[in-house]
């Protein structure tokens, strides 16, 4: 850290304060956005007929707004340096309570299809305002990117229950309207954030490189995290839940998140104390083993404790990229490691979908489990000597 606050002036309570606020704001309209993604997921695979789509049409839209992220964050990178957090979050807001309106009124595949793809750079783009102004302030960067994840999960944790019980009692369709309006408030939040442009980022395409440690991590977490485990606890648990299968599934989801709301701050804490790339390695590692457990047999504890160390990593990347790439590289950064994480969580459920009906899950999840720990162990390798982003 010496070197760090050697080659940046110190951090005044002004900034400090204007850092949290921004990032809250940002946070708060991501928040309010998120659900018609997450509860899509949970009711159209189970109600794909209403929406007029098969099961393997349903995994396409499920997909798409993964898939067009991987092509386009490049693309929301320069438009929000060009334009600013106001603008840009102002405008995703607003397509993605169109987005939700449109799951609540339209039909078939290709009328669904733009809707994914509009709501995939929308998310980008509120992603990564959310990370650039938690880490826009070296000062308390992790502790704010841990907040920053709890006011994100909110919205959904409060609407995947919702949704669930509103779609057995009047169908799919109308719980849409009701989050498209929930997203418009986030209008609320998107104008107290800044108008300035960000010039320092430049207009230039980054160029094709070789992955490095963070972003083979960054992969892996998605593959196994988002994907594997997701589409796992799904198909090795569907014989073991009780009661109404939307409900229960809605209700599991809606869990995921408020582990996020409880714990993801704590994991900000942590790395403030004990330095966020060690920590990385630390909870990567026992995730590994817990993954390990969840494909040997052990579902439901290991789900649980899977589910709580995936909380406490999350605000962990942001602020170990910022410290390695201050200036002018942090938000371009920041977008590549959102792009290996999609990568990854896209191509997860995939290669679940084809190996766990023949594969046995304990080489499944113990060849994921090895590859997670071997990817942070790297992270640790090629950490600076300052490894926590105070």
């Amino acid at each position: 850290m010496r070197a760090m606050s050697s080659s940046r002036p110190p951090a005044s309570p002004a900034s400090i304060t204007a850092a949290d606020r921004d990032s809250r704001h940002a946070a708060i309209a991501l928040g309010a956005t998120l659900p018609g993604d997450t509860v899509l997921y949970l009711l159209l695979p189970m109600y794909g007929a209403a929406f007029g789509v098969t099961l393997a049409e349903v995994g396409l839209l499920l997909a798409a707004n993964r898939l067009v992220r991987i092509a386009g964050y490049g693309w929301v990178a320069r438009f929000y340096a060009r334009h600013g957090d106001r603008p840009t979050c102002t405008l995703a807001v607003v397509a993605a309570a169109f987005c939700a309106l449109g799951y609540a009124t339209l039909s078939g595949f290709w009328a669904l299809l733009p809707l994914r793809l509009v709501w995939g750079l929308c998310f980008a783009a509120l992603n990564l305002a959310t990370q650039a102004l938690a880490t826009a302030e070296p000062v308390g960067a992790a502790l704010r990117s841990g907040r920053s994840r709890a006011f994100i999960a909110l919205g959904p944790v409060l609407a995947l229950p919702a949704g669930a019980v509103l779609a057995q009692a009047a169908g799919p369709r109308p719980i849409f309207v009701l989050l498209a309006l929930v997203a418009l408030g986030g209008l609320f939040a998107t104008r107290r954030l800044p108008s300035v442009p960000h010039p320092t980022l430049g207009p230039s395409r980054p160029r094709p490189r070789r992955p490095n440690a963070l972003d083979t991590w960054s992969f892996l977490e998605g593959f196994t995290l988002d994907g594997l485990f997701i589409i796992g606890l799904s198909f090795l648990g569907k014989d073991l839940l009780p009661g109404s299968a939307v409900v229960a599934a809605g209700v599991l989801l809606a869990m995921r998140y408020g582990a996020e709301i409880v714990l993801s701050p704590v994991g900000g804490r942590m790395a403030q104390r004990w330095g966020a790339e060690r920590l990385l390695v630390v909870l990567s590692l026992i995730t590994a083993v817990a993954l390990l457990g969840f494909g040997t047999g052990w579902l439901w504890s290991c789900a649980a404790a899977i589910v709580v160390l995936r909380a406490l990593q999350l605000p962990l990347l942001a602020p170990i990229v910022a410290h390695r790439h201050p200036g002018s590289g942090r938000v371009q950064a920041l977008a590549a490691r959102s792009v290996w994480r999609d990568i990854g969580a896209g191509t997860g459920p995939l290669v679940a979908g084809l190996v766990l009906p023949v594969v046995s899950s304990l080489w499944v999840y113990g060849a994921a489990a090895l590859l997670l720990a071997l990817a942070a162990l790297a992270c640790g390798r090629g950490a600076p000597s300052a490894a926590s982003a105070r």
